[in-house]
This record gives structure tokens, C-alpha cells and sequence, in this order.
């Protein structure tokens, strides 16, 4: 059933994957697992399945993303397109590079939004092991803006035991003074630097945050304030999918105080805004 059935505004989830196997099993999980308490899948997932669970939730569309980066292809860019042609109604595309190639790099995001039609580029510097302001990491601002998606990337602590410090929602400051025309959607709240990711959101006009990975009885009460205020257009609604459910993350929604127009943007109107173009 989806969130018009259900009398509720457009549901975008905004950060979501569709796995693979290799991702589904991959050790870099196995923190995550202590929390989750899930199984090593042994199986792949079919699509029916995650269909399935954003009906569960009253999700419209999901952006499910590649996973690229050195010694990790865990989700290739060719999967994802797979994913979504056989839910083109359900699924958008969110393609993932490499940067230790930087050449490689640019013509793989002209490749994922010209030939696979791709919303948005997505990096995560924990698993470059960089931060946003490595010098890696610029010619992909140069073809997300040449192309005109949003690049997306994580901030706030890893789950993985990999370092967080990479994941300094202030690094995303600079990234922003130099590439003023750049979307940038900053995902899983930036716990516990939370107040940096506002603040950064705050300052740039296209720098936004998601909620990937927390469900809504744990945002943080800075967020929370921001999201009944004056970010209310700033902040978009994620899962962090299939580590959340679409319904696990938006249990809780009734009672975050939201009125009718601050829940109709958060939960899809600003990502239909910010990816879609609406």
C-alpha cells in the first residue's frame, strides 16, 4: 500500500540499497549486526522482497545506491540499473565511483546519469578512508555539477570499525565554499556532531541532511528543532535500507510534533525536490 493509499503525503526514502550478496555478507558489517541482531543472508534478496517492504511502510520511491570504492565493489553501478529497470516506478538510481581514479571516476558518473539515468552520485568517506576535502574527491564535484545531480555522501560516526573522523560534517563546509553550485545530501544525521551538520546545512543553500540509519524516536532534539524550524525544507527522510526497514525508520513519525507541511516535506516533497527536479 502505498502513502497516498494510506492517506499520508509522497514517501521518499532517500537513502537506501537494494544488496547483493557480497554486500549482504561482507565482514565490514559485522558491527552492524550486533545491533541489528540480522543474519548472514545467504541468499540474495529478490527486488519482490524490497518492494514488499517499502509497501510495508507506505514508501512510493527508494534511491538505491551502488557501494564503489578501493577493494569494496560491493553493489556495481550495472546492478543498481538492473534494480531499478525492474521497478523503474519504485526505484531510483544512485551510482557510486571509485576516486583512487579520478579520470575513470568522471567518465563513470557521465556513464550512471546519461546512459543508466542516475539521480545523484554517492561516496562515503569512511570507505575511501578520506574526507570530502581530499583532493580525490573534487573531480567528482566537477561531474556531479557538469552533469547536475546531487552528490551524496555520509556523516556522523561509522557503524563499521572503521575511523569516524572522516565523517566531520565540517569538512563539507569547504566542499561547499568551493563548489557553491554543488547539492550536497548529507546522510545519517552526523551523529554526534549533529549541530555541525545543521550548522553547515544552515550556512550553504544546497547542502541538505537525511536520516538514514536512525529511526525517528532517536533524532537527536537538535534535529528535531531544526526540522520544525527554519530547516524544515533541509532535511529528507532515509531508511539506510536493508539495515532499517522503511517501517522500522518511520516508527515514531506521529509524535515528532511535524505540522501537515513540515511532514509532507520531509517525508518526500524535498527529495522530490533535490533529486527528482519537482
Amino acid at each position: 500500500m502505498n502513502s497516498s493509499q494510506r492517506g499520508e503525503p509522497l514517501i521518499i526514502d532517500a537513502w537506501g540499497q537494494h544488496p547483493t550478496l557480497r554486500h549482504a555478507q561482507d565482514p565490514i558489517f559485522d558491527s552492524l549486526r550486533r545491533w541489528t541482531r540480522q543474519p548472514i543472508p545467504q541468499k540474495a534478496l529478490p527486488v519482490s522482497t524490497t518492494i514488499a517492504l517499502m509497501d510495508e511502510g507506505g514508501v512510493d520511491k527508494m534511491l538505491i545506491s551502488a557501494w564503489q570504492a578501493p577493494r569494496h565493489d560491493l553493489i556495481s553501478n550495472e546492478e543498481v540499473a538492473a534494480f531499478v529497470a525492474e521497478a523503474p516506478e519504485r526505484f531510483v538510481g544512485i551510482g557510486s565511483v571509485d576516486i583512487s581514479r579520478p579520470m575513470a571516476a568522471v567518465a563513470e558518473i557521465r556513464r550512471c546519469v546519461r546512459d543508466y539515468g542516475f539521480r545523484g552520485i554517492r561516496v562515503l568517506p569512511w570507505l575511501c578512508e578520506a574526507p570530502p576535502t581530499d583532493r580525490r574527491f573534487y573531480p567528482v564535484y566537477v561531474a556531479c555539477v557538469e552533469e547536475g545531480v546531487p552528490f551524496c555522501t555520509q556523516i556522523g560516526h561509522t557503524g563499521p570499525l572503521m575511523p569516524s573522523e572522516v565523517g566531520r560534517p565540517i569538512y563539507l563546509d569547504q566542499v561547499a565554499l568551493d563548489f557553491p553550485e554543488l547539492v550536497i545530501v548529507a546522510g545519517h544525521i552526523g551523529y554526534p556532531w549533529t549541530e555541525e551538520a545543521i550548522a553547515v546545512a544552515t550556512k550553504h543553500e544546497h547542502v541538505y541532511i537525511d536520516t538514514s540509519a536512525y529511526t525517528a524516536k532517536r533524532y537527536p532534539p537538535e534535529l528535531l528543532r531544526y526540522l520544525r524550524g527554519h530547516g524544515q525544507r533541509k532535511v529528507l527522510f532515509g531508511s539506510n535500507y536493508p539495515m532499517l526497514t522503511p517501517a522500522q525508520a518511520l516508527h515514531g513519525i506521529d509524535e515528532l510534533g511535524l505540522n501537515d507541511e513540515a511532514r509532507a516535506d520531509f517525508l518526500g516533497a524535498n527529495a522530490q525536490r533535490v533529486f527528482l527536479g519537482a
